[in-house]
């Protein structure tokens, strides 16, 4: 029998990866969509595969009726609202639909399916400026944020549903992770489509925050292998998912634009209104538990990252060109 799999998230850039990674290993995956999202462009190449279930976290009955539907052995939590400087402007919504969603489907899965193996998304945010660099499981805890503070509920919820009910709950505490499918408001999708739009003149400057933050980048691609590999274990555990080399975001301008034969300087400007209220220096991940329990390691390099990013936003800028010019003949 074909093993079931519900992702919460399902059309975001970590929900499309992980999907298409479970079906290839033979999985039946259904997905839950909010109830106004008709499209799903991250899916379009195996929409046909999957059963996706019109449901909100932030209402148990639906939650309810998407788990009674889909009767799944595994789950993967990635709905929420992953947009930091967003929980500055919402922080209430922020923290319904991340902390309250989480306890939401937690007591869904305790009263309906307390054996589905759970995989919850936690995130690097919820160190904050931690003391030590680089930051592992055993790393205090210290969110500076509405988004991460709201995680670090999520995340101590269900290790306290892992520890009281003994649910298979596995947190994956995901360092940043990129690729073409993330949104453009993320700064590696903004320096990559934003250097493009230069080079092609369809823009004269690039508008950023802080240059000197430091983060650990990733391919998503490979932390979803991650995320399927602590279902896999024979305990639940928490794990750090990150490459272990950190970044500044003015390195990230100064390759993209150097694979683009343009020097960064002229064009990007610094706007401190763009700054967080609490920034955070620098954020990198040890993964030596994952490596050593998991056997994952990462597969893709920063540069070779970034350069896909840019791929992709040359293909984009090349496509609206050229359906410019048909509007026009």
């Amino acid at each position: 029998m074909r093993r079931r799999v519900l992702i919460t998230g399902i059309t975001g850039q970590d929900g499309s990866y992980l999907t298409e990674h479970l079906l290839r290993l033979g999985y039946e995956v259904h997905g839950m969509v909010p109830l106004d999202e008709h499209q799903c462009p991250n899916l379009v190449q195996v929409q046909d595969q999957v059963t996706l279930h019109s449901g909100t976290l932030l209402d148990m009955e639906s939650i309810h009726h998407t788990i009674l539907a889909s009767m799944p052995h595994e789950i993967y939590h990635l709905g929420a609202l992953t947009f930091v400087p967003e929980g500055w402007k919402r922080p209430l919504d922020m923290f319904d639909c991340v902390a309250g969603g989480t306890l939401r489907l937690l007591e869904s899965l305790r009263l309906l399916a307390p054996t589905c193996r759970v995989f919850i998304a936690s995130t690097s945010e919820m160190f904050g400026n931690a003391p030590t660099c680089p930051q592992c499981e055993t790393t205090p805890f210290s969110p500076v944020s509405p988004y991460g503070a709201a995680k670090l509920y999520a995340h101590n919820l269900a290790v306290s549903y892992r520890r009281s009910y003994g649910m298979f709950i596995a947190c994956g505490i995901m360092f940043n992770h990129e690729s073409p499918r993330r949104a453009a408001r993320f700064v590696s999708q903004k320096v990559c489509e934003g250097a493009v739009a230069i080079k092609f003149g369809l823009a004269r400057e690039l508008v950023l925050g802080n240059l000197d933050a430091i983060r650990d980048w990733g391919h998503a691609a490979d932390y979803v292998h991650a995320m399927h590999l602590m279902l896999q274990a024979a305990e639940p555990s928490d794990y750090v998912i990150a490459t272990g080399v950190g970044h500044s975001v003015l390195e990230l301008c100064a390759f993209a634009f150097q694979c683009l034969g343009l020097d960064w300087k002229p064009y990007v400007r610094v706007d401190q209104s763009l700054y967080r209220p609490v920034d955070i220096g620098c954020l990198i991940g040890d993964a030596t538990k994952a490596r050593r329990e998991l056997g994952w390691k990462p597969t893709y390099g920063f540069r070779e990252m970034i350069s896909e990013l840019l791929e992709a936003a040359l293909c984009r800028v090349d496509g609206q060109t050229q359906a410019r010019r048909c509007a026009a003949g």
